[in-house]
């Protein structure tokens, strides 16, 4: 049977050509990058071009990109470093409730450090409102952190609108872009944006490396403390291997995003038709139109998303309910919740997420497959038989 992988919002499969450009930084040119000898120099030099292939992708310029570790390390990076900064000038933040738990973890503890937090609602496509933050807003607040696309329900939220409010109001605007970035065209110097998040694995790099961007003239204090890497900002040596890989997936996504958008908006776009067509009672989740080219999800009355993933699996479709850092619980999503979706169905939610390598032919297997999978769980279920009689 055919494995086929429509989980590319959890993480996506390393290109070869990625593989190939770390493989040099395994075997030959394995040096401390911090070191001045000749071995030291080639790895500083793969860095380098690295940060230059991340920044080009961005609109940046390369020494506003600081190597991290993860997508999540970004995240505690930019809140955690902002509120430590901005200290003496205030102690408030503004998120969303539906950000992801690197956000949500982290803005919980620093309320445990005395900073107060404000969660703005978002409507039932799971949208923040701009005005919502700009009242928000108060003489105390110091960082504004709004993810660009949802991870969940793929919706894309107004930045611009939200970076031209935080500009006007002198206030620092952070997004977490560790679904868009690769996915979707991205200028920082056009959406307002002062610190961005980033994660290879989400763009067919390595897991293990992520970026931050931090516009020059930001105030953010260093976030992880020891050496003086990446210009003092971020201590630690540097994982060079995974950063090239990290620069090339960032090289590859800025020639092939036009192709990859279509491509993957036309799979999604028969998917979501068939799922219409042939399974009654399933809600679409997330925006209609301002969403993730590759993103599909849905809630399911009458049965758990857990099931509809399991036997999806063993029909050899790889698949997530929710998100992947929540999926292994049994309660509803926070996003679907904060989007007002009763508990009882947001406990029968679906991401399909799809890729570059995936194919039409893909697609009309899992509109075969997927129906009879519902049809067969809610013939299982003693909520739906009692229902029905």
């Amino acid at each position: 049977m055919e494995q086929v992988y429509f989980d590319h919002a959890a993480t996506t499969p390393p290109r070869p050509e990625v593989i190939e450009a770390m493989l040099p930084y395994l075997r030959e040119r394995w040096g401390n990058p911090s070191s001045l000898h000749a071995t030291g120099v080639r790895a500083a030099e793969g860095i380098e071009r690295a940060r230059e292939h991340i920044a080009a992708l961005l609109g940046a310029q390369p020494d506003e990109i600081v190597l991290t570790g993860s997508g999540t390390e970004a995240d505690n990076h930019a809140l955690i470093g902002v509120s430590q900064a901005l200290r003496d000038k205030g102690d408030h933040i503004i998120t969303s409730a539906v950000e992801h738990h690197a956000i949500l973890h982290t803005a919980a503890f620093l309320e445990e450090c005395g900073l107060r937090v404000t969660y703005l609602p978002v409507d039932g496509a799971g949208m923040v409102d701009p005005p919502d933050v700009r009242d928000a807003i108060t003489d105390k607040t110091v960082l504004v952190s709004i993810m660009h696309a949802n991870n969940e329900v793929g919706t894309i939220q107004p930045i611009a609108e939200i970076g031209a409010i935080c500009r006007e109001r002198e206030v620092l605007f952070h997004t977490d872009a560790v679904q868009t970035v690769g996915h979707v065209p991205i200028n920082l110097r056009e959406i307002h944006v002062d610190l961005l998040s980033l994660s290879a694995h989400k763009l067919y790099g390595p897991k293990g490396v992520g970026a931050l961007y931090i516009r020059e003239g930001a105030c953010v204090r260093s976030y992880m403390h020891g050496g003086g890497q990446e210009q003092g900002r971020r201590a630690g040596t540097e994982n060079v291997a995974g950063i090239v890989g990290l620069g090339e997936a960032a090289r590859l996504a800025r020639e092939e995003m036009a192709w990859e958008m279509s491509h993957n908006a036309g799979l999604c776009s028969l998917l979501i038709r068939g799922v219409r067509q042939h399974v009654p009672e399933v809600t679409e989740t997330g925006h209609p139109c301002q969403r993730l080219p590759n993103n599909a999800s849905f809630c399911v009355a009458g049965v758990e998303g857990e099931s509809i993933l399991l036997n999806l699996d063993l029909e050899g479709f790889a698949v997530s309910s929710g998100s992947a850092c929540t999926s292994g619980g049994l309660e509803p999503s926070h996003v679907l919740l904060a989007m007002g979706i009763p508990p009882e169905i947001a406990r029968g939610s679906l991401r399909v997420s799809v890729g570059r390598d995936n194919t039409f032919e893909q697609v009309d297997r899992f509109l075969d497959v997927f129906p009879r999978v519902v049809e067969r769980l809610r013939s299982m279920s003693p909520i739906v038989r009692a229902a029905s009689q």
